[in-house]
């Protein structure tokens, strides 16, 4: 098996990284950076949204699995004292695979650009560079309303804890094929109305974001941040393409929530 290892960065993280390595590799495994058949993120959950991103164009292929060296995430799930056991697993379990729905996020242009397309595992957020965020939201072709405010999110199941959550949107199962639609701030008056409630729309509803004023626009898909010109539309739906995260032990989403969201 071909296994490659996404580290933080930190010193802790360097050496459980080489640690780990330095195992699978006396079970002859082969380290791989290029088509590695699993990735053991060594960080947080930041670090393995790096590595999702980095092997995005394998994802029927490339399996994650993730080991914190900080506080406990949603994707890193295993611990620093139980690396040995994982390696174990690794070199010698059949591993279960999980999927997990991504949000696919094409971004046309007014010009002849060539449109961008790009896959978020946990959101995508659109903001304006200056002033009210003025858009048109379409579900499934039909137009829905007309936002007026500080932004939008839209996120995935298994991102539905992160700026989601911080925004009044619903926490969702990672196993529900659906994309969510929260709001920021928005204007409601006499004049401007939206709907004021968090969307969940399932696999088959595509999302439209159309420009309703000429401004530039920060979109920020994961942690990567993206400055937009010329927008037409940003269109966002579930996509085709799935993570992989490979499963040696049971992964209790609810018991996850309550340990991070409700203190005991």
């Amino acid at each position: 098996m071909k296994f490659n290892i996404q580290s933080r960065g930190d010193n802790d993280s360097n050496i459980l990284s080489q640690k780990i390595k330095s195992y699978l590799q006396e079970f002859h495994l082969e380290y791989d950076e290029k088509e590695p058949e699993i990735v053991i993120s060594v960080g947080g959950d930041g670090t393995l949204l790096e590595a999702f991103h980095q092997y995005a164009h394998r994802s029927q292929e490339t399996s994650f699995v993730g080991v914190h060296t900080g506080h406990l995430g949603f994707y890193a799930d295993w611990k620093p004292d139980e690396v040995e056991k994982l390696v174990i697993h690794i070199a010698k379990t059949p591993f279960k695979i999980v999927e997990y729905p991504l949000l696919e996020v094409i971004i046309r242009h007014n010009n002849d650009q060539k449109s961008e397309r790009f896959l978020a595992l946990n959101e995508c957020s659109v903001k304006s560079m200056e002033g009210s965020l003025v858009m048109d939201i379409e579900i499934k072709g039909d137009h829905f309303e007309t936002f007026r405010g500080d932004g939008l999110c839209l996120s995935t199941p298994s991102g539905s804890t992160a700026y989601n959550k911080a925004l009044g949107g619903a926490i969702l199962h990672p196993s529900l094929a659906s994309i969510q639609l929260a709001e920021m701030a928005s204007i409601n008056n006499r004049v401007y109305r939206t709907i004021g409630s968090p969307l969940v729309l399932p696999q088959h509803h595509t999302c439209m974001l159309k420009p309703k004023n000429n401004v530039d626009f920060q979109v920020t898909v994961d942690h990567l941040n993206l400055v937009q010109k010329q927008v037409k539309s940003i269109q966002c739906r579930v996509a085709e393409e799935r993570i992989r995260f490979a499963r040696f032990r049971p992964f209790p989403f609810w018991k996850r929530v309550k340990e991070s969201f409700i203190a005991e």
